[in-house]
C-alpha cells in the first residue's frame, strides 16, 4: 500500500464520519430507535439524555420529548426567516437554535449559571443538559413539577415571564398536549428498549 492509497482511505474515512455526524435520527417517534440511530462513539445520545435526568431530576421522556418537539432531532434547526422587500430572505425570526431551540441570551445564561462554557447547541449532549437545566428551574421558580410536561413545556416555550402571566394561545396549547403525549409515548416505549 503505498501513501496515495492511505491517504485515500482517510479522506473515505473522513467523509464517511462526517456524513454520520450530520445525519438526523429517521424514526423520531420511537424514542428506542432514536437512540439506537445515534448511540455511536462519539456522541451517545443513550448516556447523554440519562446523566442529565440523574442531574436535574427530570425524566428522560420528557428531555427527549422536548427536544423532539423544539427541533425534530436536527443539530442545525433554526427557525424561519423574516423576508425582506417580501422577497429576500433576511435574518432568522428568533436566535434559537440546535437541538434544543435555545436562544442565545437564555444559552449564555446556562453556560454562565453551569460553568459549562464550551457546550454547544449543535452538540447533543450538551443540549439535552440545557433542557434539563431549564426544566429544573422552571421546577423552581413556577412550582411545576419536574415530570410535568406539558407545563414544563409551557414554560420553556413561552420562557418564565411570559408562563406566569398565563393566558397563551391554542396553538401554543396544543404544542404542550403533544409534548405531553409524545413523553408518554417515550416512556412506554423506554420500559422495553434493549
Amino acid at each position: 500500500m503505498n501513501i496515495l492509497d492511505i491517504i485515500k482511505i482517510g479522506i473515505v474515512c473522513g467523509v464517511a464520519l462526517l456524513a454520520g455526524c450530520a445525519s438526523y435520527p429517521r424514526c423520531i417517534n420511537d424514542v428506542c430507535a432514536v437512540f439506537d440511530q445515534r448511540d455511536g462513539l462519539f456522541d451517545n445520545w443513550r448516556s447523554g439524555a440519562r446523566r442529565a435526568s440523574a442531574k436535574y431530576g427530570v425524566p428522560v421522556p420528557v428531555l427527549m420529548a422536548t427536544v423532539r418537539m423544539e427541533s425534530g432531532f436536527k443539530h442545525n434547526a433554526r427557525p424561519p426567516r423574516r423576508k425582506v422587500l417580501g422577497i429576500f430572505p433576511g435574518p432568522h425570526i428568533s436566535s434559537a437554535y440546535g437541538y434544543s431551540q435555545a436562544l442565545d441570551r437564555t444559552w449564555n445564561h446556562y453556560k454562565k449559571e453551569t460553568g459549562r462554557f464550551a457546550a454547544r447547541r449543535t452538540n447533543f449532549s450538551g443540549a439535552v443538559d440545557f433542557v434539563g437545566w431549564y426544566h429544573a428551574r422552571s421546577a423552581e421558580k413556577l412550582g411545576i413539577a419536574r415530570n410535568d410536561t406539558y407545563r414544563l413545556y409551557l414554560a420553556y416555550y413561552l420562557g418564565w415571564k411570559g408562563y406566569s402571566r398565563g393566558g397563551w394561545s391554542n396553538g401554543i396549547d396544543r404544542y404542550a398536549r403533544q409534548t405531553d403525549g409524545m413523553a408518554r409515548r417515550y416512556a412506554t416505549q423506554l420500559v422495553n428498549c434493549p
